[in-house]
């Protein structure tokens, strides 16, 4: 995940937004390796690298003119070294996700992928990503748990540091109208939550009942003493307790009246293993989070 900059204020050093979050799925406790091979079997392609070869490089953007089709990889064998500005970060063993983020949500790389030895991986287009999820959905949840990991890691070191000096992110339309108007008629229809401006939504260490989806207004979400982001219509907040049933990891007020689509963990859960769609949104909306938390936090240690 790469950066974005949100702000005129001292721009953070690469290798510091870089070592703050970058494309590998590392362990998790929910994290099933059978469960990824069975869902890279269902629509991969099977590639081979022989050492010292790169499988991406660090700031390759999805979409570009030179760049080859975003892809996402398990390995099966072998071992792949990852270097940031030229410097080793780390390693990627077999049985491991890595270059999840530029599939899920088109983020440039944040490091260099070199086989170290002769290695084989499954890999995932964009499309077969897609695929994958329809034959397999119960897997968006367990990439979910990984990505939420790493999130928490982020909004901890914001939380005990000192404001974050800069426009917060802007955060909308993860769900387009109609995908709002979908997932309102699958829940029934219900009443919208309405919080008028300056109203808390939830509270930072609380236990999370609900996620949330913006229908109407501004929601301002803060970690510790920053203001992270705005959330309009579309975007969607709260669903890391839902994920991991850890305390909430932010705080949400009304930043202007607003209406909210709030969602409890059943509900979340049967979207999630029932809706392809709805994941793959929950993923993308949690990618773009890390990213703009990883920018903060690089900001702060700059």
């Amino acid at each position: 995940m790469e950066h974005l900059d949100l702000s005129a204020k001292p721009t953070p050093r690469p290798d510091a937004v870089a070592r703050a979050t970058v494309q590998v799925a590392a362990p998790s406790p929910l994290y099933q390796p059978a469960i990824a091979l069975e869902f890279f079997r269902s629509s991969s392609t099977i590639e081979e690298k022989p050492a010292g070869k790169p499988f991406f490089s660090e700031n390759e953007k999805a979409g570009g003119l030179f760049s080859k089709s975003a892809r996402m990889y398990l390995l099966l064998e072998g071992e792949i070294g990852l270097t940031i500005r030229k410097k080793f970060f780390g390693v990627v063993k077999a049985g491991d996700v890595f270059g999840e983020l530029w599939v899920i949500a088109g983020l440039p790389r944040s490091a260099t992928a070199m086989a170290k030895i002769n290695c084989r991986v499954l890999s995932l287009d964009k499309k077969q990503f897609y695929a994958a999820l329809e034959k397999k959905p119960e897997f968006a949840l367990m990439l979910m748990s990984i990505m939420v990991q790493r999130l928490r890691q982020s909004i901890a070191k914001l939380g005990t540091a000192s404001p974050v000096v800069g426009a917060p992110a802007k955060r909308s339309d993860i769900l387009d109208r109609k995908a709002r108007a979908d997932l309102q008629a699958e829940l029934g229809w219900p009443e919208p939550a309405a919080f008028q401006a300056g109203k808390v939504i939830m509270s930072s260490g609380a236990v999370g009942v609900f996620m949330y989806v913006v229908l109407a207004g501004r929601v301002a979400i803060s970690v510790g003493k920053s203001l992270v982001e705005h959330a309009g219509p579309g975007a969607m907040f709260g669903e890391l307790a839902l994920v991991d049933r850890s305390a909430r990891a932010a705080t949400a007020t009304a930043d202007t009246d607003c209406k909210l689509l709030a969602i409890n963990r059943n509900q979340f859960l049967n979207l999630v293993r029932t809706k392809p769609a709805f994941g793959a949104s929950l993923l993308k909306s949690i990618a773009l989070r890390m990213q703009q938390l990883a920018l903060q936090v690089a900001q702060m240690q700059a």
